[in-house]
């Protein structure tokens, strides 16, 4: 995926990772979406295509987990945001987990 490189493009992806935020907290039902956090969005040059990165604690069981939820929730969260932001074309999302940010934490050694 070749990401954007427009302010256009910075601007929504900015809006668009505030708003899915927004989303998981206050209306996503599915309880295996608790304590997801949405780290950052990422869109390609046309804008049709974005990539959510999300942080949430636990191992690969939980990793399985809240992707299917979130897998199952990406109609709910594209059609949501679509609504709220009024956008015409709204991007399709594919969502990863973001390693950077956990990578950073510290954990101290056992």
């Amino acid at each position: 995926m070749r990401p954007t490189d427009s302010k256009r493009g910075q601007r929504l992806a900015d809006n668009m990772m505030q708003e899915l935020g927004r989303l998981l907290v206050e209306e996503a039902a599915d309880p295996r979406l608790e304590l997801v956090t949405v780290s950052g969005v990422r869109l390609n040059a046309d804008l049709s295509l974005a990539e959510v990165y999300v942080t949430f604690q636990g191992g690969s069981e939980r990793e399985a987990e809240v992707m299917a939820g979130l897998t199952k929730a990406k109609g709910f969260l594209r059609t949501r945001m679509g609504r709220v932001m009024k956008l015409r074309r709204t991007p399709d999302l594919r969502f990863l987990r973001d390693e950077y940010l956990e990578g950073m934490v510290y954990e101290p050694p056992t």
